[in-house]
Parts: C-alpha cells; structure tokens; sequence
C-alpha cells in the first residue's frame, strides 16, 4: 500500500511540474520555481520570485534582470523597520555557496517589474533574464500565478 501511495503522489507531482515553469540548473546553480504574480490592470508594476540554490564554491551576484514584459526589472529586499514595512532597490543580491535564497510575496527579497508592457495575468508565461556577475546571463521561464496561501501579499507591494 505504501509503494502504491509513494507512486501516486509522485506521479502527481511529475504531472503537475509539466504545467510550471521549467527549473533551470546551470553549473553550480539552481534557479527553482520562477513566478510571477497576476497585476490588475491599473497597476503599473509587477513583481517576480525564484529561489537561487548554490551548489558550487562560488557564490551567485545578481545584479540586474530584464524581460519583454517590462521597461525595467529592480532587485528589492521589503523588510519591517520600526513596525512599518519598507521597500527599497538593492544594486545586487549575494548568495553564499552552500545556501538558497528564497524570494517570495509578503517580504524579503523579489524582482520588481517596472513599467509593465501590459497587466500580467494568471496562466501567462514570459523570459527574464537574470545578470549574474562571474557567471553571466541565465534565463528562465516565468509563469504568472496566484500568490502562495500562506503569503502576506499586501496592497501596499502592489501598489509600489
């Protein structure tokens, strides 16, 4: 029974990973589950998330994105400061050899898709290309979907 189970919840997951967008692992990188989330139409910027494993001694600096669907693409950290979540660009964002930075809705870090061409809504796909200083461009396939339930998406990161 426990083979049977083991084998229904994995092919569930392979079926389902066949609808996202494609993990990329380039030599001594993952870059996992790129997303972005749906914008409504009188928003003019969206935001996107992956998670970037290192797998390799040298550590990943991302220091810049871009992509059809927007003028331009900022890397920000949201962090609490004084009770008040605040918003700002950072130049670039390092991750340690051994280590995974997660970026996801309701703080930390993501990309910001400045001036969006058109809204991104839920189902679409588009390329953005992630600048890595020492291990030049890489890109990956961003789907556009709902945030995570357990995110804390607020109106103010919508709105920035």
């Amino acid at each position: 029974m426990r083979f049977s189970l083991v084998t229904l919840v994995t092919a569930g997951l392979l079926a389902a990973g066949g609808a996202q967008a494609q993990d990329v692992s380039p030599e001594g990188l993952h870059l996992l589950h790129p997303f972005a989330t749906p914008t409504p139409p009188s928003v003019p910027h969206g935001a996107a998330y992956l998670s970037i494993s290192v797998e390799d001694d040298t550590p990943a600096v991302l220091v810049g994105a871009r992509t059809p669907v927007s003028e331009s693409v900022e890397i920000h950290d949201m962090s609490m400061d004084d009770g008040i979540m605040r918003m700002r660009r950072i130049e670039q964002l390092e991750v340690e050899p051994g280590t995974t930075q997660v970026m996801r809705p309701g703080g930390g870090y993501h990309l910001m898709l400045m001036n969006l061409v058109s809204p991104l809504q839920a189902g679409e796909r588009f390329p953005l290309t992630l600048e890595f200083a020492h291990r030049g461009d890489i890109e990956v396939e961003v789907d556009v979907q709902a945030p995570p339930e357990d995110s804390s998406m607020s109106m103010e990161h919508a709105q920035h």
